[in-house]
């Protein structure tokens, strides 16, 4: 069984601004800073955040999983899009065979853009129910979180 869900958030903030926080390292550490309903810690395992590299994602207690590694399989800076996948733990011991996130920053006007986030999955049927449990809604509050402390930086 396969599935696909997104979110859209407008920001008025230039597409490169945003891009410096999703295209890297910089999201997990806003994550973990911001966001501690989520993220309770994150290792880099390997990389320095291009393609290849491997995050250790520590989630707070209550989530049906405590611990998942993820790589970054795509960064495209031109495209202002990057793809992750869960290697190990999280969904695939949930009976998943994908996860993949995608993140895209799509650029309005010179001053506005859109951060359009994707979950992509592939679930065994015996564990089909579990597809239940994806959820866009974090990474709706991530584009919120990254658009709220942009915002909070432009002087007024």
């Amino acid at each position: 069984m396969a599935g696909q869900v997104s979110h859209e958030l407008e920001v008025d903030v230039a597409a490169s601004q945003v891009w410096e926080i999703y295209g890297g390292l910089r999201l997990a550490q806003l994550v973990q800073q911001q966001l501690s309903n989520l993220l309770e810690d994150y290792q880099v395992i390997q990389g320095d955040g291009g393609v290849g590299t491997v995050l250790k994602l520590t989630f707070v207690p209550g989530l049906p999983y405590r611990v998942a590694k993820e790589k970054f399989t795509k960064v495209d800076d031109e495209k202002r899009v990057k793809e992750t996948e869960i290697i190990e733990g999280g969904f695939l011991e949930l009976g998943f065979t994908l996860y993949r996130v995608r993140l895209e920053i799509i650029e309005k006007t010179q001053v506005s853009c859109i951060i359009k986030s994707t979950i992509e999955y592939h679930v065994n049927e015996d564990a089909a129910a579990n597809a239940s449990l994806v959820s866009i809604q974090p990474f709706a509050d991530i584009a919120l979180t990254v658009k709220n402390s942009l915002l909070s930086a432009i002087p007024k």
